[in-house]
């Protein structure tokens, strides 16, 4: 009887002392993988994106076609229409920044830059400083601030009717870029409300069109860019669901998983 009760604690014991190792074993299995991974991110070429200087050198590069435009209006060689002049390159580098905004992921996801991922929302502000340029050389130099004029240019004129629903529409997106309203709005929510960028996109494009009136050719090559990223997050997508979806009819159409209790 004894002998019994000693082999069956000794039996525990043995059993205990395996999980043990087998616990052990398993950690240091975790902190290899770890360290592994560690050295091969040392081991990876530095991107020059993530320099420290990267920043600040992006920043000011992208200050330059507003530099330009206040040097060259200074020295008065915007042609014989300045006014014209301005709004018509403010609004253009309104669309070249939404572009460069708007093309990070498909440069992420096709060619491996996922550096620029930390650029994005200096990009998507820069979009907007660029339409607030736009919008003041229209309300303050060719308008000067006459309300009752500008109301009717919004009701009478299609172009400045889409250019100021585009406006306020990037308007919350701006205001919501930081991180702080991606915890208030929820990750759904703030991705929901950022996809009216490509809204957006179509809006700009036409306010172009209509604008230019005649030589459309510039605002087509947008409309053609703008196309070629929607369909590409529409193809993302897609996939993503088409994905989901088989994964749910594979995941119902398996059999039940039966669980066999171990012998006593």
């Amino acid at each position: 009887m004894s002998q019994g009760v000693g082999n069956g604690v000794s039996g525990v014991g043995a059993r205990n002392v395996g999980q043990r190792r087998d616990g052990e074993g398993a950690r240091g299995a975790e902190v290899g993988t770890a360290e592994a991974l560690t050295a091969r991110r040392r081991a990876r070429p530095r991107s020059p994106l993530s320099h420290p200087l990267a920043r600040p050198l992006i920043f000011a590069v992208c200050l330059i076609p507003f530099a330009l435009l206040a040097w060259n209006a200074y020295h008065d060689n915007l042609g014989a229409n300045p006014i014209e002049a301005l709004e018509i390159h403010t609004g253009v580098w309104t669309l070249r920044f939404l572009v460069i905004t708007l093309s990070i992921t498909p440069a992420r996801k096709l060619l491996g830059w996922n550096g620029l991922a930390r650029y994005r929302r200096m990009l998507g502000l820069f979009t907007f400083f660029y339409a607030c340029v736009h919008l003041s050389m229209y309300i303050g130099v060719d308008m000067f601030f006459n309300v009752h004029d500008i109301l009717h240019d919004i009701v009478k004129h299609p172009y400045i009717t889409v250019g100021m629903a585009s406006f306020l529409m990037l308007l919350p997106l701006a205001v919501t870029s930081t991180a702080g309203w991606v915890k208030r709005l929820g990750g759904r929510r703030w991705v929901a409300l950022h996809r009216l960028i490509y809204l957006i996109a179509v809006g700009g494009t036409l306010h172009y069109m209509w604008a230019v009136k005649k030589d459309i050719r510039d605002p087509l090559i947008y409309a053609s860019i703008f196309a070629a990223l929607l369909g590409y997050r529409l193809w993302i997508t897609s996939g993503r669901t088409v994905r989901a979806t088989i994964g749910m009819f594979a995941e119902r159409a398996s059999p039940p998983r039966t669980s066999h209790a171990p012998p006593p």
